[in-house]
């Protein structure tokens, strides 16, 4: 995929976990950090059921888009779930475990790309 299709497709990652009101949804631009993705959407959830819910609207609307789902790791059970899109990797953890993680912090050298609707 072109790098344009890599940011739209996490635009519409980002924006699906908001429409399924996830909070604090990030994307950081990995490009060149990381020979593994381009990019990372981060969000938190508020509870495991929230959790779930955000990760069926995320992946309803890649499907629905024909953005493939490669690989799926993690359940409401350990607070913390991954989407593997290939080149998008989607991140949606509870409060506690983004916390505990920091991932954005692991990630300090990537540019925040803002969410934008129109992308």
């Amino acid at each position: 995929m072109t790098e344009a299709g890599s940011l739209r497709r996490a635009q519409l990652a980002a924006t699906a976990a908001e429409d399924k009101a996830a909070e604090q949804v990030v994307i950081l631009d990995l490009r060149g950090l990381t020979l593994v993705t381009d990019f990372f959407v981060i969000c938190t959830a508020t509870s495991r059921v929230h959790l779930r819910a955000v990760r069926d609207g995320i992946e309803d609307m890649m499907e629905r888009t024909d953005h493939r789902l490669y690989a799926r790791e993690g359940d409401e059970q350990a607070q913390w779930i991954l989407l593997d899109y290939g080149d998008v990797i989607v991140h949606v953890l509870t409060e506690e475990r983004r916390a505990y993680y920091k991932l954005e912090r692991m990630w300090a050298s990537a540019r925040q790309v803002p969410v934008s609707r129109g992308a």
